[in-house]
This record gives C-alpha cells, sequence and structure tokens, in this order.
C-alpha cells in the first residue's frame, strides 16, 4: 500500500549534460500531473507522462525539470531578414509619422525578437532517453517514500479497527440489557401509577416487545464487524484506496443508525466513541494510492 504523498529526485550528469528531475506528490481523488519542463522539452511530455503513470496511479504530482548543456557546440547562427525588414519598415513609419530621424541601427534590429536564431539548438528528441530513464529513476525514489509512508499509515489504521472493534463488542454486550431495563422502568412507572389496580401484563410484554424491536441494532453490528474485517484484508490490497474509501462510508452509515436507534446513554457514548475514530480513518484513507 502507497501513500499518496511523498518526494523523489533523481540526477543525470555526464559528457557535459546536466539533467534534474524533481518529484513532489500529495493526495487528490485522480492522478492530476503537472509538468514544469524547459522549453525545449515540450514535444517529450507525453513521454514524461506515460512513465509517471506507470509508477504513480492517483495524487496531485508536481514535477520539475532543470536542465544545462555545457558541451561545446559549434557556433551556428540564422537570420529572419523577412522580420528584419518589417522591424525597419516599422521604424520608418514611425519616424515619418512623428517627424522625428529614424536612428534605427542594425544592433537594435538584431536585438529585436525572432531576428536571430540560434541554429545549434538541439533537437529535444535527442534526450527522450536520458530524459525517460530520469524521470523513472525519480518516481522509484518517490514510490520508496510513499510505501514507507503508507506502511506506516497501514499500522495507525489497523490499531484503530482494533478500537472499533472492542467498541463494537462493548455495544454488544450492552445492547440487550437495554430492552431489559426498559421492561424493569415501565413495570415500575405502571405499578406506581397504578398502585393496587390490576393491569394487563400482556399489554406490556406488547410494549417491550414493539420497544425492542424499534432499538435493535443487531443488523447493524453484524455488518460493521463484517466492515472491519473486509478492512483488514482490503488494505494490504495495491491501489485500494477508493475501496477503503468507500468502505469507511458503509461504517458511517452503520454506527449513524446505532446513534439514531440508540435510546441509551452508554450506547450513545460508544457510538460517538466510534464515530470519532472512523473519522480518523477515514482520514488516513483519502491519503493512500
Amino acid at each position: 500500500m502507497l501513500s499518496m504523498t511523498g518526494y523523489g529526485r533523481a540526477e543525470y550528469s555526464e559528457n557535459g549534460l546536466n539533467l534534474v528531475v524533481e518529484l513532489k506528490s500529495v493526495n487528490n481523488r485522480n492522478l492530476d500531473l503537472n509538468c514544469k519542463t524547459p522549453r525545449m522539452f515540450l514535444a517529450l511530455e507525453d513521454v514524461i507522462r506515460k512513465t509517471v503513470q506507470t509508477y504513480v496511479k492517483r495524487g496531485r504530482v508536481d514535477l520539475f525539470i532543470n536542465f544545462s548543456d555545457t558541451r561545446e557546440k559549434t557556433s551556428c547562427v540564422e537570420v529572419d531578414i523577412n522580420k528584419a525588414n518589417a522591424y525597419y519598415n516599422a521604424s520608418k513609419v514611425i519616424a515619418e509619422s512623428l517627424s522625428l530621424p529614424n536612428d534605427v541601427s542594425v544592433s537594435m534590429i538584431m536585438k529585436s525578437p525572432d531576428v536571430i536564431i540560434d541554429g545549434a539548438n538541439p533537437d529535444a528528441t535527442e534526450f527522450e532517453e536520458i530524459v525517460r530513464s530520469t524521470v523513472e529513476n525519480a518516481c522509484v525514489k518517490l514510490n520508496l517514500m510513499r510505501k514507507v509512508e503508507g506502511e506506516k499509515l497501514v499500522t495507525d489504521m489497523l490499531s484503530r479497527m482494533d478500537t472499533i472493534s472492542e467498541l463494537a463488542e462493548k455495544i454488544t454486550v450492552r445492547a440487550p440489557l437495554v430492552a431489559d431495563e426498559y421492561k424493569q422502568k415501565l413495570k415500575a412507572r405502571v405499578e406506581e401509577f397504578l398502585k393496587e389496580v390490576k393491569y394487563d401484563e400482556a399489554r406490556l410484554l406488547s410494549e417491550v416487545a414493539f420497544y425492542t424491536d424499534r432499538v435493535n441494532i443487531d443488523e447493524e453490528l453484524t455488518r460493521l464487524k463484517s466492515h472491519v474485517a473486509q478492512f483488514k484484508k482490503i488494505v494490504f490490497d495495491n491501489e485500494s484506496g477508493k475501496k477503503l474509501d468507500f468502505l469507511m462510508q458503509e461504517f458511517n452509515r452503520e454506527t449513524n443508525t446505532i446513534c439514531s436507534k440508540s435510546n441509551d446513554i452508554q450506547v450513545t457514548k460508544y457510538a460517538l466513541e466510534l464515530k470519532n475514530e472512523i473519522e480518523k480513518v477515514r482520514e488516513q484513507v483519502q491519503n493512500l494510492e
């Protein structure tokens, strides 16, 4: 099981080429990959994305690439003469319109955008394998950290599952006593009001039976214990974050029903403690892939 929170860094440095890849991930419902790379690597973005998707299935991932090429290169400068003419003609129009001398020089035109083109710029595909392998190494390191974090989360959640089981067992023990206590209180109240007058015992038992059925939480407790068993099994599967997220909704549903049916202070107290533990587990589940 992997956490969605982690950091990975890989570096390539050889023959004058220096490439650093950094990955930072946090939790998110689906995979949201944000690439920040040098402009020359735009053509490689698909390769980068597919490589990351092999290692990361969910979470918001920020990827940063820094690159420098210090190799000796043969100078190759090209001129866009059409663009240079356009700049010069524009300067003449401005000078004539404003009745000003045209002081545009060759050096000024050379500094204009896109007039001088560096023809020695390499093709990005030249670095495709270097970029792919370095991104892959960064992903491996990212997953190593995510695995350590995930194992810590699993250990803590399993501990909380044991607490949930203990609370469910306490409710299981307490629940049958609620109806019996209600019967005794109702009988004492009837006898107090009617005193020596005889009352219909069958009517009393019927009222107790109706109350017992209304507050019965056996099904909810059975499902709650089943959810705990499922959680302990699913938590060790890969990419089970979404399954566990759904399962935690079921935990909440059963606990809410117990709270609504409960007419006993002690059962309500246990149920509220259950909700507290379930909420803590739910928050941690949302950080699992």
